[in-house]
C-alpha cells in the first residue's frame, strides 16, 4: 500500500513540474524562447528539449521500454539536446515532450517501484537500479530545470511562479523597492566583512 501511495506522490509531482516547465514558454517570442540567457548558453526551449530527452531515456530505455520518440544513442551525446536547431519548431519540441509524458506515464503505471532497471551510463555500482530511484532522479532533473526556467523567464519579462492561475500582477515599484532593500543589506554586510 505504501508503494502505491509513494508512487502516486512522486508521479503527481512529476506531472506538476512538467507543466511548470512548459508554462515558462507561454507568450514568448521565438527569439526569447531560444536565445542564450546565461554565459553557458542555457535557454528556455533547450531546457524543455533536454528534459524531454532525459525523461525518455530514464523512463524508457532504462526499463527496456524504448521511447517512440527518435533519440540519438546515449553514447553519442554532444550537447545538442540543450538547444533547438533552426529546423526544430517549438511546437515540435513541445509535442515530443508531451508524447514522452505519455510513454513515461505508461512505464510508471505498468511497473512496481521495485521494478529493476539498468542505466548503462551510470558508474558501478549504480548501473542496476529500480523505478523508485529513477522516479526520484527524473523528478529531481525536472524540478531542477524548471527552477532554472523560472529564473530565466523572470530575467526575460519578470514573470514568475509555477502555474498561471497563481501568477500575480507585477508591481514594478514594490519589486524595485524590495530589490533595493536586499542590495542595501548586501552592501552593509560586505562593508562589515572588509
Amino acid at each position: 500500500m505504501i508503494d502505491e501511495f509513494a508512487k502516486g506522490i512522486l508521479h503527481g509531482r512529476l506531472r506538476r513540474d512538467r507543466k511548470a516547465l512548459l508554462w515558462k514558454l507561454d507568450g514568448l517570442s521565438e527569439y526569447d524562447a531560444r536565445r542564450p540567457l546565461t554565459v553557458t548558453g542555457t535557454n528556455l526551449l533547450g531546457l524543455v528539449k533536454h528534459v524531454a530527452i532525459v525523461e525518455a531515456r530514464y523512463l524508457g530505455e532504462v526499463f527496456d521500454r524504448p521511447s517512440p520518440e527518435p533519440l540519438r544513442r546515449w553514447q553519442d551525446h554532444d550537447g545538442s539536446d540543450l538547444w533547438a536547431a533552426e529546423d526544430e519548431a517549438r511546437d515540435q519540441i513541445i509535442e515530443s515532450y508531451r508524447r514522452t509524458w505519455d510513454h513515461s506515464d505508461a512505464t510508471i503505471d505498468a511497473l512496481a517501484l521495485d521494478a529493476p532497471g539498468h542505466v548503462p551510463w551510470w558508474p558501478e555500482p549504480y548501473l542496476n537500479t529500480n523505478l523508485f530511484a529513477i522516479l526520484v532522479h527524473v523528478l529531481g532533473e525536472t524540478n531542477r530545470h524548471a527552477g532554472h526556467a523560472d529564473i530565466l523567464r523572470e530575467g526575460v519579462d519578470g514573470r514568475t511562479g509555477m502555474r498561471p492561475e497563481h501568477e500575480m500582477q507585477i508591481d514594478e515599484d514594490a519589486r524595485t523597492a524590495y530589490c533595493a532593500k536586499i542590495e542595501q543589506v548586501a552592501r552593509s554586510a560586505a562593508s562589515v566583512e572588509a
